[in-house]
This record gives structure tokens, C-alpha cells and sequence, in this order.
């Protein structure tokens, strides 16, 4: 089937794919790591909480780094 669409629109649409799961699950990873802590996320964000941005952060790089790296292994 892979041979029938141009190489240049799939790959497009394998980094489009790769971008919404990487955003679902940035998104999820931060819902799950929310009821796991025992405050409220947004409201320490709202307040200037440095230290809770930092964490929010590092697990967007964490999830970001890790999707890409599957979805990149996966273009082989």
C-alpha cells in the first residue's frame, strides 16, 4: 500500500500522527501526574510557583523526547 502514495505525503502525514500523539500524550502525562501529587497543578502555575513550571517542563521535554524518538525509529 506504501508504494501507491508519494513518499513525500506519507511522511508528512507520519509526522502529523506524530505530532498529535506526542501532544495526547504530553496532555496525559500531565493529567496522570496531576491526581498523583497533592496540589493543584494550575493553581500553583497561577500563583508563580517556579518550581511546579520546572516540573510541568520537565515532563513535556521528558514525553516530547521519548515520542520523538519512537516515532523517528518508526520512519525506518
Amino acid at each position: 500500500m506504501t508504494d501507491a502514495i508519494d513518499p513525500l505525503i506519507l511522511n508528512v502525514l507520519y509526522a502529523c500522527m506524530g505530532g498529535f500523539l506526542t501532544l495526547l500524550f504530553m496532555w496525559l502525562g500531565c493529567r496522570v501526574f496531576s491526581h498523583i501529587v497533592s496540589f493543584s497543578i494550575p493553581e500553583q502555575l497561577a500563583a508563580g510557583n517556579i518550581a511546579v513550571g520546572l516540573m510541568i517542563m520537565g515532563i513535556f521535554i521528558g514525553i516530547g523526547t521519548a515520542m520523538g524518538l519512537v516515532i523517528g525509529l518508526g520512519l525506518n
